[in-house]
């Protein structure tokens, strides 16, 4: 009975994914540590929810139908810290420009690189494409090119969730220390998941991650049929 309810009812899945991922939030604040990313410890809690009441993905996908609705304007709403950052945008718009354009390439290439070395088909290739740019921009893409959409929204998850870890960390290591430079690179590698720790990191490292994401996609989209005939 409590099953049957859980699966028919309407809010379920938004309390469900709200609740986890306000419990991530809250072990990351309590324990400090950067493997307690709220969006990982939000996805454990959910698979772990469903597997335990014996809940079928298929109704939890179809309650989280509202918050899918609302990635396109979250999404946009990015662009608040650019235009308080404009003045920087305009006065290094080459350097920006050919950092993101840098990004996409670099991207695409090593999707390039990894198909050839490990004999992936083409399916598996331009599904793995859009794993750099936002959920909602990407899903699209992935469509369009004959990919698996599920597969690329995995991909695409885990590249954020990996940026939003380790990049900080990798930025200090290979010795980027310019704001504008760790934004584009975070927000070209793993897009709107590695821009939060952007803007925790800084202003100008939120705003030009958040300029990467929405340039990112629309480079990426418009190149990707290109790629896509390479392999």
């Amino acid at each position: 009975m409590a099953t049957e309810f859980l699966t028919d009812s309407v809010y379920m899945a938004v309390l469900l994914t709200i609740g986890t991922y306000g419990i991530g939030t809250w072990l990351r604040k309590k324990t400090g540590w950067t493997l307690m990313n709220p969006l990982l410890v939000s996805i454990v809690l959910t698979i772990a929810f469903l597997y335990i009441t014996d809940i079928p993905y298929e109704s939890y996908s179809r309650g989280t139908d509202i918050i899918k609705y609302m990635l396109t304007p979250a999404t946009i709403c990015l662009a608040v810290p650019l235009y308080e950052q404009i003045d920087q945008l305009k006065r290094n718009v080459h350097a920006v420009t050919m950092g993101i354009a840098a990004g996409v390439l670099a991207s695409m290439l090593s999707i390039l690189a990894l198909v050839v070395i490990m004999g992936l088909g083409h399916v598996s290739y331009v599904t793995l494409l859009p794993k750099s740019i936002t959920t909602a921009i990407g899903m699209d893409l992935s469509n369009e090119l004959g990919g698996n959409v599920p597969i690329t929204i995995i991909t695409i998850v885990i590249t954020g969730i990996t940026g939003n870890i380790f990049a900080e960390r990798f930025l200090k290591l290979i010795r980027v220390n310019h704001p504008i430079a760790k934004g584009i690179a975070i927000g070209a590698a793993s897009h709107v998941i590695g821009t939060s720790k952007a803007m925790e990191m800084g202003q100008t490292e939120g705003a030009m991650s958040s300029l990467s994401i929405v340039t990112s996609g629309i480079l990426t989209v418009i190149t990707a049929s290109v790629f896509a005939s390479l392999a």
